[in-house]
């Protein structure tokens, strides 16, 4: 294991940074996994106009999620939500980012 992957083991398992969640493959089993939660606000401009909305992004470590897809479940403290658009991987490849809509 190298040092980075121990120093992001180290955040998944902080409980100030990660909670637990429950990831459901499409068709699949659900499991509970460790995962970073983000919602930041989102500026998409429109021509001149400026367009703010709210998002809720996840991180979620390769080791516990192989292969995300969208469509897949998430659940977050009882709320539902589903992974929409395709899911980005960092340049260490240890971490999925997926993005979250109501399911």
């Amino acid at each position: 294991m190298t040092a980075f992957a121990a120093a992001l083991d180290a955040l998944f398992a902080d409980a100030h940074l990660a909670r637990d969640v429950v990831y459901t493959a499409e068709g699949g089993a659900p499991s509970l996994v460790r995962a970073i939660l983000r919602r930041p606000d989102d500026v998409t401009g429109f021509g001149e106009a400026h367009i703010s909305s709210q998002t809720t992004r996840l991180d979620l470590r390769l080791a516990e999620v192989a292969n995300p897809r969208p469509g897949d479940r998430i659940e977050i403290d009882g709320d539902a939500f589903l992974i929409q658009g395709e899911p980005v991987r960092d340049r260490g490849r240890l971490v999925w980012t997926v993005e979250l809509c109501p399911a």
